[in-house]
């Protein structure tokens, strides 16, 4: 005689519905297509710049600069990633950088040394993030419009700072960072920065209640707010990491360059959108991916580099990065079109 077995109670609700796994499923595999088109896209450049300019591009000195200069805009890339999950945009982060790359640097922050600039750096990034996160968040403002302010009145006082003049740098332990005695088993300490960043960034988005809220926001704000969440206070939260991670990208620029000048972070605000964007971040908010963002960082950087080594044009260069850009939102409404 055949014995039918309840199932342990409380089993059913411990196994998900069929339609709730293949949708999550989904989800990862859509995930995983990204990364690896992006690692695909990443592979062919490589390649084109090892055909083209061999002795050059694959060059280890070479191939530290592309990943010290992704360092600098890959930060700014990663606080622009939250903003754009949700639903949000910083016009005004390569100002951001400017202004606190120059007011770091002044005669009077380098009497104090090391801290005082890379303090001023972190808490003017900070600072212009607060205020963009209050106009937003508690001033009704459209994110576009006021950090367009921003941007403006940015810019402005930075050249206001330096009368348009290059302010140099004169702290050794600062600019020692950027030479090759500092690197750490042949890795950049700006590089080292830039993972440190990522890897950050990655956890809170992915494994905090933070970037469940940003998420929530960005699909949703209204559903966001019924659910219990402050919406107001979320978006002021993700302002302020944008100005923080402006903030630690002009203290590496500082350390790059050596020196601070009101032109620094040009066009940044168009590099980090664009990477977030052909990283798999929704323009319109509610999805967002670290490692897509970083990838698309190294795709642009590679670019760059590779148009550089070849003396290619820049204005070909700026025409490969908006079809770029174009095809990836082509691709975006394509998948949310077929969701």
């Amino acid at each position: 005689m055949t014995q039918h077995v309840s199932p342990p109670r409380g089993s059913a609700d411990k196994v998900p519905p069929a339609s709730e796994s293949f949708a999550w499923r989904g989800v990862f595999a859509r995930a995983d297509v990204r990364t690896l088109s992006l690692l695909g896209v990443l592979a062919v450049l490589i390649l084109i710049g090892g055909i083209t300019k061999p002795d050059e591009f694959l060059d280890t000195r070479n191939l530290q600069l592309v990943l010290t200069q992704a360092s600098v805009i890959g930060v700014v890339t990663v606080g622009m990633t939250f903003v754009i999950t949700s639903g949000g945009i910083d016009l005004s982060v390569g100002a951001i950088v400017a202004l606190a790359s120059v007011w770091a640097t002044t005669v009077a922050t380098q009497e104090y040394g090391f801290a005082g600039i890379l303090f001023t750096a972190v808490i003017v990034g900070v600072g212009c993030g607060l205020v963009n996160g209050l106009l937003i968040a508690y001033g009704g403002m459209v994110p576009f419009i006021a950090t367009l302010a921003m941007l403006a009145s940015a810019r402005g006082l930075a050249l206001q700072i330096t009368d348009g003049r290059t302010q140099i740098v004169s702290i050794n332990s600062v600019l020692d960072l950027g030479e090759r005695d500092a690197y750490v088993l042949g890795i950049p300490p700006l590089v080292l920065v830039f993972a440190v960043v990522t890897i950050i960034g990655w956890l809170v988005l992915n494994r905090t209640t933070f970037g469940r809220r940003t998420l929530a926001v960005g699909g949703n704000a209204e559903a966001a707010r019924l659910a219990g969440i402050d919406v107001r206070r979320q978006r002021l939260y993700l302002y302020l990491l944008s100005g923080l991670c402006c903030g630690i990208a002009a203290f590496l620029l500082i350390i790059l360059s050596g020196s601070g000048q009101n032109t620094n972070g040009n066009l940044y605000e168009l590099d980090a959108i664009a990477a977030a964007i052909i990283g798999g971040t929704l323009l319109s908010g509610g999805r967002g991916t670290i490692t897509g963002s970083v990838l698309g960082v190294l795709i642009f950087t590679t670019i760059t580099n590779i148009f550089a080594l070849n003396n290619l044009q820049s204005d070909v260069q700026q025409i490969a990065k908006g079809a770029i850009i174009v095809a990836a939102v082509l691709v975006q409404r394509r998948t949310a079109s077929t969701t």
